[in-house]
C-alpha cells in the first residue's frame, strides 16, 4: 500500500538508513583530521623542546661561535689595534660587548685582558674587561641553563661529577669565587658547570665579578705596561699572575684526596 502511494505521487517518507547515508559527508582523501593535526603538532613541539634537541642546539651555537673566532682572529687586536673610527666611551662599550661574546666562543680571557690594557690603559682596561667578563659569563650561564641543564644533569653519575655538582649547588658563591680566583680553571668550563648545577643567578654573577678582579687587573696592567717589560708595574703584575697560579695548584693538589673520598 505504501509503495503504491509513493508511485502515485504521494509524499514518501525516506527510510532512516537512507537519511543517515545522505547526511554523512565523506572527508577528502589525504587531508588529516583536526585531532590528528593537533597530535602531530604536539609531538613536533615535544621533539623540538626536548632536552637533547636543546643540547644539540647549544652545541651547534658553540661550534658556530668557535668557527667565527677562527675566521675573524680576535688576537689581531694585540697587533693591529682598535679600529680608528671608534674612540672614548663608545670604544670601551663596544669592546666590552665583543669581550663577552668572545669568551662565550672560548677565546682565552688572558688574551682579551692584555688587549684591553694595551688599548685602553690600566684603569679603563680593567673596567671594560670586568664588564665583558660578567656579560660573557651571564650569556654562557643562560645558554647552559636553558639548553643544556635538563639533558646533562641525568649524566652526573660519577663520584667526581656528583661531588662537583653538590659543591656548586650547595655553596654556589663560595665555589664560584674560588673558581674565579684560581687561574687554572677555564672560564668557559666554570660557566657551563655552574649552569648545569643548581646554582642561582645572583651568586654566580656576584662571585664572577668579585673573583675576576685580581687576575683581570694583573693582566690589564701587564698589557698597558708591555712596552716597558722591566718597569716595576709590569713586574708586579706578572708576579700577581704567577703567585695565584702557583697557590691554586698547591690547593688543588691537597684537595684531591678530599674529592676522591666523597
Amino acid at each position: 500500500m505504501l509503495d503504491a502511494t509513493n508511485r502515485s505521487g504521494g509524499t514518501a517518507t525516506a527510510s532512516p538508513r537512507a537519511t543517515a547515508s545522505e547526511l554523512v559527508v565523506p572527508a577528502p582523501v589525504g587531508v588529516p583530521s583536526p585531532l590528528l593535526r593537533a597530535g602531530l603538532a604536539a609531538r613536533c613541539r615535544r621533539t623540538v623542546l626536548s632536552p637533547y634537541a636543546r643540547l644539540s642546539l647549544l652545541l651547534a651555537l658553540l661550534a658556530a661561535a668557535a668557527v667565527c673566532v677562527l675566521l675573524f682572529e680576535p688576537q689581531r687586536l694585540l697587533t693591529h689595534g682598535w679600529p680608528p673610527q671608534l674612540g672614548g666611551a663608545a670604544a670601551a662599550a663596544v669592546f666590552a660587548v665583543a669581550y663577552g661574546l668572545c669568551t662565550v666562543a672560548f677565546v682565552p680571557r688572558p688574551l682579551l685582558n692584555l688587549a684591553a690594557g694595551a688599548l685602553f690603559g690600566s684603569q679603563l682596561g680593567l673596567g671594560t674587561s670586568l664588564a665583558g667578563t660578567v656579560l660573557g659569563a651571564g650569556v654562557a650561564f643562560g645558554l647552559g641553563r636553558l639548553l643544556g641543564q635538563d639533558a646533562l644533569r641525568p649524566l652526573l653519575r660519577g663520584r667526581w661529577l656528583k661531588a662537583a655538582d653538590g659543591q656548586l649547588s650547595r655553596h654556589g658563591f663560595r665555589s664560584m669565587l674560588a673558581a674565579r680566583l684560581f687561574p687554572g680553571v677555564p672560564f668557559w668550563a666554570a660557566n657551563y658547570c655552574a649552569a648545569v648545577s643548581r646554582m642561582g643567578w645572583l651568586p654566580f654573577l656576584l662571585a664572577t665579578a668579585l673573583g675576576s678582579v685580581p687576575n683581570t687587573a694583573a693582566y690589564a696592567v701587564a698589557g698597558a705596561r708591555a712596552s716597558a717589560p722591566t718597569s716595576p708595574a709590569f713586574l708586579i703584575a706578572m708576579a700577581c699572575i704567577a703567585v695565584p697560579a702557583l697557590a691554586g695548584t698547591v690547593v688543588a693538589w691537597r684537595k684531591r684526596h678530599h674529592l676522591r673520598g666523597r
